[in-house]
């Protein structure tokens, strides 16, 4: 039961399966003990064949996978992100090193977490034909956003008065600020649709606006006397709906 740290692969590669064999020929790990070991640690999707019997492995081509975090930004708009990954290596005395390079990944529009892009003939390779290189798309998290599918949601702070006369705000979405109309009597809650505005695709989501109406503080005097003001003049009562 084993648990790793979150982001613990990130900037990592793995080898996924490959053709021929991989580690093997060390003392306790003949005969296959590495293919066996690895499997019980990532699963035969991590491991592959690419694990098996046998030096010759790695002369062969192979797979692998490794993660990379964006910003929701890039999502919507697109982007080129410079990204650094550690290979490992065999020095000529046998020894296993890592080995740093760097790669610039174009990032597409409306891409989105769990999903992968495949970089031909970046993957590892020791002499043999390169395999290719597989980035898992991890969104960072956002406290202004959240996204569900396609659609992003976002708490929009709002004046009582806002929120009761109607008025113009501008709302940061991803994509650049846009142009808000919050119909007047909007109560605490409401949610207002941007249709299409959600991350980009062949049927773009949407962008929902749920208005949060923020109390001002009575904090002064003049504060004090225009909340008197309107509990005298106001006919309103709160708690109507639960009686």
């Amino acid at each position: 039961d084993f648990q790793p740290p979150p982001s613990w692969d990130e900037g990592f590669e793995f080898s996924g399966a490959g053709a021929g064999g991989g580690f093997g020929g060390a003392a306790g790990f003949g005969d296959g003990a590495y293919s066996d070991f690895f499997e019980s640690l990532f699963g035969q999707a991590r491991a592959g064949p690419g694990f098996g019997r046998g030096a010759e492995g790695f002369g062969q081509s192979r797979d692998t996978h490794a993660r990379i975090t964006i910003d929701l930004s890039d999502t919507y708009n697109g982007a080129t992100r410079a990204i650094s990954l550690s290979d490992p290596e065999v020095t000529p005395d046998g020894h296993v090193t890592t080995r740093k390079r760097t790669l610039n990944v174009k990032i597409p529009r409306g891409i989105k977490s769990g999903q992968t892009i495949r970089l031909a003939g970046q993957g590892m390779s020791s002499g043999g034909q390169q395999g290719d290189l597989h980035l898992e798309i991890d969104i960072r998290q956002d406290t202004r956003f959240t996204v569900d599918g396609s659609d992003v949601y976002m708490d929009l702070p709002v004046a009582p008065w806002e929120a009761a006369l109607g008025a113009r705000v501008t709302v940061p979405v991803p994509s650049g600020d846009i142009d808000l109309k919050i119909p007047a009597n909007s109560n605490q809650g409401r949610k207002l649709r941007l249709k299409g505005k959600g991350i980009p695709s062949k049927q773009p989501g949407d962008f929902y606006v749920v208005l949060d109406v923020v109390l001002p503080p009575a904090e002064s005097e003049a504060a004090k006397a225009l909340y008197e003001r309107m509990s005298k003049e106001m006919a309103f009562d709160p708690r109507a709906s639960v009686r």
